[in-house]
């Protein structure tokens, strides 16, 4: 069994929830949200993050307004809807409940290791 491949899953499977928190402070144009990410160990790349930013608007958890680049194209910037911020607060919840019961089952395993 790759490691590698267990990590990235894992990583997948928080990647919406790491964007609709980043998004929670304010308006953020991809780059952004990449670098974030970054900072955070969590990396992820141009090809996933603007499908996914997509899938968030066409859900209606996000929006997004254009801004003309003195070094480019025009940017779109993107803020969460008000039905985005209800969806982050029971994300939020439902992470809480996850992380005490992963760490309830591993406190059990560091014992044992």
């Amino acid at each position: 069994m790759n490691i590698e491949n267990t990590k990235a899953q894992m990583r997948k499977g928080v990647l919406e929830f790491c964007i609709l928190s980043i998004m929670s402070d304010g308006e953020h144009y991809p780059t952004e949200i990449i670098e974030r990410m970054k900072k955070a160990e969590l990396l992820v790349v141009e090809g996933t993050l603007y499908p996914l930013l997509t899938r968030l608007k066409n859900d209606g958890l996000l929006s997004y307004r254009w801004e003309e680049s003195t070094s480019g194209p025009p940017r779109k910037y993107f803020t969460l809807t008000s039905e985005g911020k209800k969806f982050l607060i029971e994300l939020l919840a439902s992470w809480k409940e996850l992380t005490d019961s992963v760490n309830d089952i591993i406190k059990q395993t560091n014992k044992n290791l």
